[in-house]
């Protein structure tokens, strides 16, 4: 089969798939799957601020064009909480919650979002999610957890559903009403929080979610909760699967786009840690570009399905992969019986009480939180831990808009690692008791020669450091003012642009007539652009050394015997 055609159609490369036995397994897992889906949907559309079938109708048909078109045949791609958080405070500021503004708001933002992972996996630039750190994106993540918590308290507790505001705002307003919290409400949504999380305890291969919203679903039907005034899901539409062309506000579009670009991140990363799981548990290799193309697909998908952007959901996903799924059929199963669910029970759907959808929510996050993510950034690195703080915070406070708090941690994240690369480890170099050649100033040793100065440079030599390159030598000038022979030790360098070129061109100005520039460690890919500039030829012998003691066998005759040089010792020891 061809590249191109797999390029094309992925889903030819799903391992045998038609074979009885792989049929028998994606189906069971297709219909676990499915009960897990159908609640989650249900919650999280209430979480983005859609009405709850909107969410059924992002686990259809978007979750087959995922399946068929991404990397990773058990990635199960539909509605998801971080995604919907995303959705829910990027739509907040431009229209009320619930109007049919809002709903065309949420569908353009999954075109949107859709379009530009497209454009990403086209152009091939999945790597570029690597630059968003681990301790940005957590603390992100657990930002928006805490966002989603307190947004979600109130339907818990049978209080009306604030919009999303700063995390502060937020907590002080639900304090202030709690006492007018609905007491039937508030029983359902607890019993529901600790039978979720029993249940995830006890059971954890089974449909815990499914088990305890039927089951606390049937004992509010049975105890009158509608008759005190509890709030359910509600009738759901005639139709049980909408298609369509979105109707688009253009002039909303520079508004949605930061939203569709970080949700176009988040969800990719989302859905690669998802990726990564299954193809170290099968063994499989995946495509992140292919990836971005399915998502993309499934996101466009959702938009012509009157929905708002879906993702690869990380627990389905395991779920999925822990009972066996052997192929993308697994997903279509379970879509088909979301549909089947829809069409066949739509008013029991309908009376599902809303604290179920916020309990199932609320224990979702407790796999998002991790409350030693940010201590250990701190324990590795200051930059890490300053990165992360500042996305989690600024995260909270600008709520909202939390676009604002992982941009700013990546631009940080960004500038600190450029700062980091203007400022290499230099050091004067001198033989250790050891053999080795190390720090001289750290290791109180003394240099190779008097008249020789050993200098090495760790990181690649390019327009950011050649100033820092530059000035490390005129140090070395200054501070051993008898220098005949600069010896560049180049191991560390591993890359060299235009700046770099220069700057090695104005010390070998400057070390010409008595005094002699040498260099050795010099890399293949360092060596083939000095060839190609003509730095190389103006080197001569003296570049092309292999190690520091090479360099010295030939350099050391060319000094005054009177100062006697350390030479490396021979034998075992050194």
């Amino acid at each position: 089969m061809s590249l191109r055609l797999l390029r094309l159609f992925p889903f030819l490369a799903w391992p045998q798939p038609f074979e009885r036995n792989g049929v028998q397994a994606d189906l069971l897992a297709g219909i676990g799957v499915a009960l897990v889906a159908i609640p989650q949907a249900l919650a999280y559309a209430q979480l983005a601020g859609l009405p709850p079938h909107v969410g059924l109708y992002a686990a259809l048909l978007p979750a087959i064009v995922g399946s068929l078109f991404g990397a990773s045949p058990q990635l199960n791609t539909g509605p998801v909480a971080l995604t919907s958080l995303l959705t829910a405070t990027s739509l907040a500021p431009l229209a009320s919650i619930g109007s049919d503004t809002y709903l065309m708001l949420a569908i353009q933002l999954a075109l949107l979002s859709g379009i530009l992972q497209m454009g990403f996996g086209l152009l091939r630039l999945a790597h570029f999610a690597d630059l968003l750190s681990h301790p940005v994106l957590n603390g992100f993540i657990t930002a928006c957890a805490l966002l989603i918590c307190v947004g979600q308290l109130p339907p818990l507790l049978g209080l009306p559903i604030q919009g999303q505001r700063p995390f502060l705002e937020a907590l002080r307003d639900l304090l202030i009403s709690l006492p007018e919290a609905h007491l039937p409400s508030m029983a359902l949504g607890l019993a529901g929080v600790l039978a979720l999380l029993a249940l995830r305890r006890l059971l954890p291969r089974w449909p815990g979610v499914l088990m305890a919203v039927t089951g606390l679903s049937l004992a509010a039907w049975l105890g009158g909760y509608e008759a005190s005034g509890g709030r359910v899901v509600g009738s759901l539409p005639g139709q049980a699967f909408a298609f369509g062309m979105p109707s688009l506000d253009w002039g909303h579009t520079t508004d949605l786009l930061p939203a569709a670009f970080v949700i176009a991140l988040v969800s990719f990363l989302e859905a690669m840690s998802s990726c990564k799981l299954a193809s170290a548990r099968t063994g499989r290799r995946w495509d992140g570009n292919q990836e971005l193309i399915g998502q993309g697909l499934a996101k466009v998908t959702a938009a012509l399905c009157q929905t708002y952007p879906v993702s690869g959901s990380f627990g389905r996903s395991a779920f999925l992969l822990a009972h066996g799924a052997r192929s993308g059929l697994a997903s279509i199963f379970g879509a088909g019986l979301v549909l089947a669910a829809l069409l066949a029970v739509p008013d029991l759907i309908a009376r599902i009480p809303r604290p179920l959808l916020a309990a199932v929510i609320l224990v979702t996050l407790a796999s998002l939180i991790h409350p030693g993510s940010l201590p250990d950034a701190w324990r590795t690195h200051r930059d890490d831990g300053l990165a992360g703080t500042i996305s989690l915070v600024a995260t909270l406070a600008f709520a909202p808009h939390v676009e604002i708090g992982i941009l700013a941690g990546l631009l940080l994240s960004l500038a600190l690692l450029i700062y980091r690369s203007m400022t290499p480890r230099v050091a004067i170099l001198g033989r250790h008791p050891d053999g080795t050649w190390r720090d001289a100033v750290r290791f109180n040793l003394p240099p190779a020669h008097p008249e020789l100065t050993l200098l090495r440079f760790d990181g690649p030599l390019h327009f950011v450091n050649a100033a820092t390159f530059e000035d490390a030598v005129l140090a070395a000038e200054r501070d051993y003012p008898a220098t005949r022979i600069l010896l560049l030790s180049c191991g560390g360098i591993n890359a060299i642009d235009a700046s770099g070129i220069e700057v090695l061109r104005r010390i070998l100005r400057q070390y010409s007539g008595p005094r002699q520039l040498a260099l050795c460690g010099l890399k293949k890919q360092v060596i083939d652009v000095m060839e190609r500039t003509g730095l190389w030829q103006a080197l001569g012998p003296h570049g092309a050394y292999r190690t520091e003691d090479h360099a010295l066998e030939n350099l050391l005759p060319m000094l005054s015997p009177q100062h006697p040089p350390v030479l490396p010792r021979r034998g075992l020891e050194w």
